[in-house]
């Protein structure tokens, strides 16, 4: 023991150099280098969570780490050279050595309580570090990365739609904002401002694929936060856009995983990511959105994709039903509608093909979207009250409701289905098999619903037919050469024909009155009246349509009379 040394009262005592130790120098090396080969292995998320917590830790870890090293060695130096200290129990060596060894796991132990115990979330202790986070990880935009920061802002999303301004509310923050500094209440609602630009940034095309690839739960996280807060003028519309088409895009997600139970077991069910998203009709009308896939994209879809789309607005459809709204204009149905009757405006293509026309993707997007029609009608159908609705309306009118809409929808339909003409077997397979027995044989809906629709429908079609009384075209042309087709020119009085037989009826009235003169004064819109079977002759004048052939038998002959021209001009 060295030799005691006092000034002004104060005794200092050499520090013992074979004293306890149990942290030093040494011990902090070994200690540094696993928090250090833990650092290193730690994946995307991990160093996400850390540089996304509440306290600054990588700065904090750096200088807390630095100052205990330097500490300790300069402890572990004193101790060998045997310097003084003050002479006391107010810090002994053990006391001080705990001091580092405690300050130490106390870092490490936050760093492993925000890595792994308790993550943090998005709030306003963190909002600006957390949205650079996403923010750097999206403009990155590696594909190891986006799956592991998709997955970690579920997490957040109750708080980022709980913080996040609405369009209207930024809007009025904006005009009220007034120019200077920045006051101690405008610094809080920067918080909200984070949120916003958070659920904006998120949006990315590329970050959405993996979205739906590898972290679905965040879609489903914000939908249901949305939907549960009734905040739906938060900025995700971008971002649902976006979810559907690449949910359209990749097979294997859940827009095709979320079928039916028999199919997919209880993810089929109770189809969890389809209704957060699409079962709730006050949200898809909000973020509006929802279905604007790009026309380019959907130029390329296949007929299961079309299923598929067709499927989640059903959904939607459903939704909308069911709250009552059927009476109000939709503009986000009334635009996926249009959309779903484009996919078939390439059908004409097959007209005329010979081999394996059966198999044709056209043709499987024209069944496609006849059973969206027909489910849109079973939808309708299951309501116990009709909605209120004008079931003949007049040139000019604008007004449209749910029933005009699959009414429109339907006779679109028809118009592509009457571009296919030949060969017979074709014209018949597609006219009356895939679209005309869908919408009036006996299989065909036939609820109250049902019975407007196709009242609307049959008024649609025999309009179209009857403008052709004053101008020859050939939208009116296509329309009536598939309804003579499919209606046949006389009533054989089945009950299979009664849901259309007033229409045949008025059909084949108005072409007797006015066919023959169409033919005269306008051959080619009369001839493209004609699908392969059906021939005028103008000796009679007549129509004829020739049935097909079966075995040996010679094929039938039926025959219209039509009123001669020169009547018709006369009068």
């Amino acid at each position: 023991m060295g030799v005691e040394q006092c000034y002004w009262g104060l005794c200092f005592v050499p520090l013992d150099a074979d004293g306890s130790k149990f942290f030093g120098f040494s011990e902090f090396l070994a200690a540094l280098a696993l928090m250090v080969l833990a650092w290193t292995i730690a994946d995307v998320r991990y160093r996400f969570r850390l540089r996304t917590a509440p306290l600054p830790l990588q700065g904090l870890t750096f200088i807390v780490i630095g100052a205990v090293g330097c500490l300790a060695l300069l402890t572990d130096w004193w101790r060998a050279e045997q310097w003084p200290v003050p002479k006391g129990n107010l810090v002994t060596s053990a006391g001080w050595q705990a001091f580092l060894g405690g300050l130490f796991l106390l870092t490490f132990m936050t760093w492993v309580w925000f890595a792994f115990i308790r993550p943090a979330v998005f709030s306003r202790w963190n909002s600006r570090r957390f949205v650079q986070q996403v923010y750097r990880a999206i403009l990155r935009g590696s594909p190891a990365e986006l799956p592991e920061i998709a997955d970690e802002l579920s997490r957040s999303a109750k708080t980022l739609i709980e913080y996040s301004w609405q369009s209207r509310e930024l809007k009025a923050y904006h005009e009220q904002r007034k120019p200077g500094k920045e006051t101690a209440h405008e610094r809080l609602l920067r918080v909200r401002r984070y949120a916003y630009d958070a659920l904006l940034i998120i949006a990315d095309r590329k970050f959405c694929r993996h979205v739906v690839q590898a972290s679905p739960i965040t879609a489903l996280a914000l939908f249901e936060e949305t939907a549960a807060q009734q905040k739906f003028n938060v900025p995700l519309d971008t971002f649902a856009k976006n979810i559907t088409s690449e949910a359209i895009a990749n097979r294997d997600s859940f827009a095709y995983h979320e079928v039916e139970g028999y199919y997919t077991g209880y993810v089929g069910f109770h189809k969890p990511l389809t209704k957060a998203l699409y079962g709730n009709y006050a949200l898809v009308d909000s973020l509006g959105q929802v279905f604007d896939v790009d026309y380019r994209e959907r130029q390329r879809w296949d007929a299961e994709q079309w299923e598929t789309f067709c499927r989640l607005v059903l959904v939607t459809f459903r939704s909308y039903i069911e709250s009552g709204a059927g009476n109000q204009h939709s503009s986000v149905l009334f635009r996926v509608v249009h959309d779903i009757q484009g996919s078939i405006s390439g059908l004409y293509k097959i007209n005329g093909s010979t081999s394996e026309w059966w198999a044709d993707d056209s043709l499987k997007r024209l069944r496609v979207v006849v059973d969206f029609a027909i489910d849109a009608i079973k939808i309708l159908d299951a309501r116990k009250d009709d909605f209120y609705t004008t079931l003949r309306r007049r040139d000019g009118d604008h007004h449209r409701d749910v029933y005009d809409l699959i009414a429109e929808l339907m006779f679109e339909i028809v118009f592509e289905a009457a571009s296919v003409k030949a060969p017979k077997e074709l014209c018949w397979a597609v006219q009356h098999n895939d679209v005309w027995g869908k919408f009036f044989g006996s299989f065909a809906p036939e609820g109250s619903a049902a019975r407007i629709i196709k009242y609307k429908l049959r008024r649609l079609i025999y309009d179209e037919i009857s403008r052709m009384g004053e101008w020859p075209n050939f939208k009116g042309s296509r329309v009536l050469g598939m309804a003579m087709n499919v209606l046949g020119l006389k009533d054989h009085g089945t009950d299979y024909e009664k849901p259309t037989r007033a229409l045949r009826k008025a059909v084949l009235s108005w072409t007797k009155e006015h066919y023959a003169r169409i033919a005269a004064e306008s051959p080619r819109v009369a001839a493209d009246c004609l699908v392969d079977g059906m021939v005028y002759e103008a000796e009679g004048p007549r129509l004829v349509k020739i049935g097909m052939q079966i075995l040996d038998r010679p094929p039938s002959r039926t025959v219209l009379e039509l009123d001669p021209a020169a009547t018709e001009k006369s009068t």
